[in-house]
């Protein structure tokens, strides 16, 4: 999903997790993942209840503010979220993949600082950007 340079990820969490598909060996593909592993950032009540409504593990953190103002709640502020810190250290160390390739993207400068006004140029740049890091890929030799 494409936002405005400037736009936090977090309010644009469910529409993205509306558009997964996972293709299965046989049949349809899925739509709904076991767990979402997130960091602080997407530790909202929202995001949550939405993982929630779905049946989705929810592998993340609390907010440190969060933290605090259900406690000073007392008993009326709830239960702490779930968290499973072993999966959370899993996943994370899965994130270093992801961020090496954000980092190649943003090699080119247009991309990295978002010089196209127009979405279909920033978009028709990423394709195109990540249609040569494809092709490294397949023409490297180790």
């Amino acid at each position: 999903m494409l936002t405005p340079g400037q736009a936090a990820d977090c309010p644009r969490f469910t529409t993205v997790l509306g558009k997964i598909r996972v293709a299965a060996p046989v049949g349809r593909p899925r739509t709904r993942p076991t767990a979402v592993a997130a960091d602080k950032a997407y530790s909202s009540k929202a995001n949550r209840a939405y993982l929630r409504r779905r049946r989705i593990e929810a592998v993340i953190p609390e907010k440190s503010d969060q933290q605090a103002n259900r406690k000073k709640k007392g008993s009326a502020g709830g239960r702490p979220a779930t968290f499973d810190p072993q999966r959370y250290q899993q996943r994370y160390q899965q994130r270093n993949t992801v961020e090496r390739c954000f980092q190649k993207i943003k090699a080119w400068r247009g991309l990295a600082t978002r010089y196209d006004k127009a979405p279909e140029s920033y978009e028709a740049g990423l394709y195109l950007r990540g249609s040569i890091l494809w092709l490294r890929l397949l023409t490297s030799t180790t």
